[in-house]
This record gives structure tokens, C-alpha cells and sequence, in this order.
């Protein structure tokens, strides 16, 4: 019994899921490129096993625990720390007993197919898990995690990953990453600068947090010139760490481009915690292109993921905090939002800014257009509720006529759930080679130029566009 069909994600057709399988045969052994993520460098730093089943596969997961969720479990009992004191943390076994009783919620979800690749793939299990086979599962999988060849590192290098980018905040001094560059392990793991923590004034620990930057950089957080100064000196060190990028997750795609003495007015403002949500946002989109400025000084790409509505519940977010699974895709208008910086930067063939987005109707109606004539803008791919077969699909038959391939990054696979890094990749590559052979057999491409646009999907691309 096998848990994985091996023409999964293959076209029906014969003709066509023969081309398929000729071309993802030639790149699902090529190495992962992971040029974003949000993997602990820690686990790789101190290369200690991973505690339990439950925290390696549930509790750092938001697809699986929100899902679990949705059927009225709460985060607590799946071992989601409240921010509240005085909780008791369940035990790894009885989390383990949620999700392997109500495993049966994920079937048709792309979570069921990275899941499934993992316990086969990675750790050698062929039978399905239920709740018959919950508690071998939990044994089977405690016993493989106390064995060497199940550390982070022996992981890292059996997933055949070249490079992996973890996501920093910018008042991170990156101690792990300079722990994991000391020793003698060769694999290459470089921080990502994410400086949202001291750019959004609504952020509750926004002052503290520009404290913090003071006292890392050297330069007055408190005044403007100093404030810049301060996010060149961070993004300078990251640099010397070997960032490559820069990250940066807003509510929505909107920059501005204000004169230094307006720039300046609304700092103060914002300084003076008077602000509104108005003048918040209008910051946030200044930042954004003075971000963009400072790539074009410095050569870190940027990547700007927008239109996530975070924390939408309330008592969650009181209760445990950020990135609890809450996060919902809204409407976002980028050809409105990003003009003021693409005024400014957007015909600049040496700066690149990688676009994504939870708006699937922008694709074809703003993101491809857009992509498809300013040398600065690269398509990242489908991001957190898209990057399945499904979303990758509509990805490359929404945008391709407009902008090609070669105006998109390849694939990265955005996940804090380390097992499933292998899995996203095989499955992206699966469904690009799908489509890849559908223009083949409908005649809109030749067989040698869909195995070179293969390879570049799979690797080339994101390699290139991240300047890895």
C-alpha cells in the first residue's frame, strides 16, 4: 500500500500526462531553492531533535491547526501557548489524538498531499493515518525523531535543499544564523530582513521596538534621517550575512512618495501617537518606498506580500497573539496602490520587487499586466491559501499570456512546517509540468523549450531572481 498515487497532479489524458511525467522526471531531483520561509534557525543551530510528532507536524502549522479549529477545537488544546499566564499545555499525545481522529477534514486539501509525502517520503509510512492508526503513527514517528538521521540538519541535507532563507526581523541580531555560519556543517541557511515590526506605528511595541533598533544600529531612531539611517546600517548587517532580500507584509500594496519635509511632518506625528489609521497606512506606504530606495543603493530584492487581513479574531489575537491562523485574503488594488513607487523606481532594470498576492482576480486584470512592462516587478507565486494544485494552476493560466515566465520567480514554499518544504516543491513541479504539457499537446510550445521552462520553474528562476 502506498499513501502517494505516482501520477498524482498529472493530467487525465494519456497523451498529455505522458509529457508530464517526461518532463518532471527530468527536474524532481533537482535541488530545492527555498528563497522564502519562515523555518527556525535555531533547529539548525542547535540541531536537536525535534521535541514530538504533534510540534513538528500540528502546532507550527497554520493550515492544520486552523483547519482543526474550524471544527471547534481551540488553540489551546492543540498546544498553542495563550499569551494569558497560568495555562497548561496539553500532552503531546493528546494533540497528536485530535489530528489523527479528525484527519479525515484535510482529504482534497493540498495539506492532506504534503502530509501524506511526509510520512512516506520522509519517514517510511505507508498506512493511512486515522484514528486506528493514530497511536502507531505517534510511536513510530517519537522513535524516528530520537535517531540521528531525523535531526534538522541530516533533514536539511536529505531534502537535497541548496539554499534556505529564514524571514528576520529587523531587530534580530541573528544570533543563530551566525551560530549555524561557525560551525561545520555546510548547509547554507541566510536571514531575510523584515522590518514590519518598526514600520507599522500600529503595532503595539512599535516604540520599544524602535528602541531596539537604536540601540542595534547605532543612529537616532527618533528622528527621521536617523530612522532611515538605522534600516540602511540593519539592512547592511544582514547583508554581511548573506541576505539576499527583504520582505515585507502589508494590508495593503499602497506607497506613497512624499517630499523629505512631509515625510519628516508624518514621522513626528506618528512619533507623537496621535495618529490615525489614515496616517498609519500612509507611513506604512512611504516605507514601502523607501524600502524600494534602499534596495536600489543596495541590491537586496524585495519582496512585498500584501492584501492578508491579520488576526481577524479579536479574542484569538487577545488570547495567543499574532499569526494564529487568523489571517484572511482581501481585495487589493495594486495598480492604484503601487504607482506612486513605480513612478519613482519602477523603470529601473537593477532593482527587482517580487509581488504577491491573496487576490486571485488580480492575476490577469493588474499583476501580470503590470509585470509584463516594468523591468522592476517579478510575479511571486501562489502564496499561503494558493499554493496548491489548484492555485498554482490558475497562477500560470492567468498570468502566462501577459507576462510569460521569465516575468515570475519559480516557487517558493512560505512554510514554518519544515517536513513539508520536499513536498510543496514536488508538488509545484508536478503541476507545472501539467501545464507545461498542455501547451505542448495543444501545440503553443515545443517539447525542448517545455523541458528548459521546466527546469527554470523548478530551480533557475528563483535562483536568478533572488540572486542566490
Amino acid at each position: 500500500m502506498s499513501l502517494l498515487d505516482p501520477n498524482r497532479l498529472f493530467p487525465v489524458d494519456k497523451r498529455t500526462r505522458s509529457v508530464a511525467k517526461l518532463l518532471y522526471n527530468e527536474v524532481c531531483k533537482l535541488p530545492i531553492i527555498s528563497p522564502h520561509g519562515h523555518c527556525d534557525p535555531r533547529w539548525f543551530s542547535e540541531n536537536e531533535k525535534f521535541p514530538d510528532p504533534s510540534q513538528l507536524f500540528v502546532t507550527p502549522d497554520h493550515y492544520i491547526f486552523r483547519m482543526l479549529v474550524s471544527h471547534g477545537y481551540s488553540l489551546g488544546e492543540l498546544g498553542i501557548n495563550s499569551s494569558r499566564k497560568n495555562t497548561d499545555r496539553p500532552r503531546p499525545r493528546d494533540i497528536w489524538k485530535i489530528f489523527s481522529d479528525n484527519y479525515y477534514l484535510f482529504r482534497g486539501t493540498p495539506s492532506e498531499i504534503w502530509l501524506n509525502y511526509s510520512f512516506e517520503k520522509v519517514f517510511g509510512i505507508s498506512k493511512p493515518l486515522n484514528s486506528e492508526t493514530g497511536e502507531f503513527y505517534f510511536d513510530f514517528l517519537q522513535d524516528r525523531l530520537n535517531e540521528p538521521d531525523f535531526l534538522p540538519r541530516a533533514l536539511f541535507d536529505r531534502f537535497n535543499i541548496e539554499i534556505l532563507a529564514t524571514t528576520d526581523s529587523a531587530i534580530s541580531n541573528l544570533e543563530y544564523h551566525d551560530e549555524i555560519n561557525d560551525c561545520v556543517w555546510d548547509g547554507k541557511i541566510i536571514p531575510t530582513y523584515r522590518p514590519d515590526n518598526v514600520v507599522d506605528p500600529e503595532l503595539a511595541n512599535f516604540k520599544a521596538n524602535l528602541k531596539k533598533l537604536s540601540e542595534l544600529s547605532g543612529e537616532d531612531t527618533f528622528s527621521w534621517s536617523g530612522y532611515l539611517a538605522a534600516h540602511r546600517a540593519r539592512r547592511s548587517f544582514f547583508k554581511k550575512m548573506g541576505a539576499t532580500a527583504t520582505d515585507h507584509g502589508h494590508p495593503s500594496a499602497r506607497t506613497e512618495n512624499l517630499s523629505k519635509s512631509e515625510a519628516e511632518k508624518l514621522f513626528k506625528v506618528i512619533l507623537a501617537e496621535n495618529f490615525s489609521a489614515e496616517e498609519a497606512d500612509i507611513f506604512r506606504g512611504q516605507m514601502l518606498t523607501e524600502m524600494a530606495k534602499m534596495s536600489c543603493e543596495d541590491g537586496l530584492v524585495m519582496q512585498i506580500h500584501s492584501g492578508s487581513r491579520r488576526n481577524h479574531s479579536k479574542e484569538i489575537f487577545n488570547h495567543f497573539g499574532l499569526d494564529k491562523g487568523f489571517d484572511i485574503p482581501g481585495r487589493t488594488d495594486y495598480v492604484t496602490a503601487l504607482k506612486p513607487l513605480l513612478d519613482e523606481f519602477g523603470l529601473n532594470k537593477d532593482l527587482t520587487i517580487i509581488l504577491f498576492t491573496l487576490d486571485e482576480t488580480t492575476y490577469s486584470r493588474e499583476l501580470a499586466p503590470m509585470a509584463g512592462v516594468y523591468p522592476a516587478l517579478k510575479l511571486g507565486p501562489p502564496w499561503w491559501f494558493f499554493d496548491s494544485y489548484e492555485g498554482i494552476k490558475r497562477f500560470r493560466e492567468s498570468t502566462t499570456e501577459t507576462c510569460g515566465f521569465y516575468n515570475t520567480v519559480g516557487f517558493n514554499d512560505d512554510t514554518r512546517a519544515f517536513c513539508s518544504i520536499p513536498a510543496r516543491h514536488d508538488v509545484a513541479r508536478r503541476v507545472d509540468c501539467a501545464y507545461l504539457a498542455e501547451l505542448v499537446c495543444t501545440g503553443r510550445l515545443r517539447e525542448n523549450e517545455a523541458n528548459e521552462v521546466a527546469y527554470d520553474l523548478a530551480y533557475g528562476l528563483a535562483k536568478s531572481a533572488y540572486k542566490l
